[in-house]
């Protein structure tokens, strides 16, 4: 490459002055050096991530500042959905608890007492971004009671999905942690980023299993097969931090997608049983969008191929 930088150079002087350097030319010394190809498949690949790097900081730019509530929002949104749904059906609820899983009575109304509460609360508290640390206590704390005490703890789908919702409310609590950071950033916080760190590799790690679920689940097509291949590998990028932040755009947009066309719980008839699966379904899947979107936000923290790869 020639160099296009004009030279002024001082007129030669008896002492013998070289106006040059030594060895200098307008070429770069290919030593220790060698240029990338262009038609190296690699370097293409990089190519076109860098563009897709670009293209979804430019097209999320005027979202940016309200992702955080968005994601927020989304993941509670199952805790609400429950709330609401055991409010309008309790003595279906209480009938289940005392006649299937043998709760004496009055235990099966407080046991739904505090799951509605609790969950109303926490997630209220987690929207307006108030003691959101005890809020993710509290509604984790549903989500091992609920477990328990409709006896799903052993169902492989029901755990699966809770898993992811749990990484859901990681990634809230991460981002508590990262706001309050923000608020003192003058103060000396190294233990904090180390939490930080961990809590983040957590809640990457759990939002990928309502995938997992999916992939186990179900009959199989070459659609499908398709499907989960893609999404696993984005998964997989997800859990190790690597592309992290387009990897998981892309899965909030094939969970939306497919949330959308498989659980429409609104075109089945209100007196379907499945109607109330697939709106569990529909909500929970609401939840781990959420988190990811989070994710896009914040980034995979710093144990992450992404964070490794600043450094070397």
């Amino acid at each position: 490459m020639s160099a296009r930088i004009s030279l002024a150079r001082p007129a030669p002087s008896s002492g013998g002055y070289s106006p040059e350097p030594p060895n200098f030319t307008g070429q770069r010394s290919t030593s220790g050096y060698r240029a990338a190809n262009p038609d190296d498949p690699r370097e293409k690949l990089r190519a076109f991530a860098r563009t897709v790097e670009d293209n979804i900081e430019i097209y999320t730019q005027p979202l940016k500042p309200h992702l955080p509530a968005i994601g927020r929002f989304l993941i509670v949104v199952t805790f609400l959905e429950d709330s609401l749904r055991i409010i309008t059906q309790w003595s279906d609820q209480v009938w289940y608890l005392e006649r299937h899983r043998h709760f004496f009575w009055g235990l099966s109304q407080l046991f739904l007492a505090i799951n509605v509460i609790t969950m109303l609360v926490g997630s209220s508290a987690v929207i307006l971004k108030r003691y959101s640390e005890y809020a993710v206590g509290g509604l984790l704390g549903v989500v091992i009671m609920q477990a328990f005490g409709y006896g799903l703890i052993f169902d492989l789908n029901f755990f699966l999905r809770n898993l992811s919702v749990i990484g859901g409310l990681l990634m809230v609590f991460t981002d508590s942690m990262y706001t309050r950071k923000k608020i003192f950033a003058g103060l000396p916080s190294l233990s904090e980023n180390d939490r930080k760190k961990y809590f983040l590799l957590a809640g990457r790690v759990l939002l990928i299993f309502l995938f997992i679920g999916f992939i186990l689940r179900g009959q199989w097509s070459i659609g499908r097969a398709f499907v989960s291949v893609v999404g696993l590998a984005a998964c997989v990028m997800v859990a190790v931090g690597f592309k992290a932040k387009w990897s998981a755009a892309f899965l909030v947009i094939m969970l939306s997608i497919f949330n959308v066309f498989i659980n429409a719980w609104w075109s089945v008839s209100s007196r379907h049983p499945q109607r109330d699966f697939l709106k569990y379904d529909f909500f929970q899947t609401l939840s781990i969008v959420g988190g990811l979107i989070l994710l896009v936000n914040m980034g995979p923290g710093g144990l992450s191929v992404d964070e490794k790869k600043k450094t070397y």
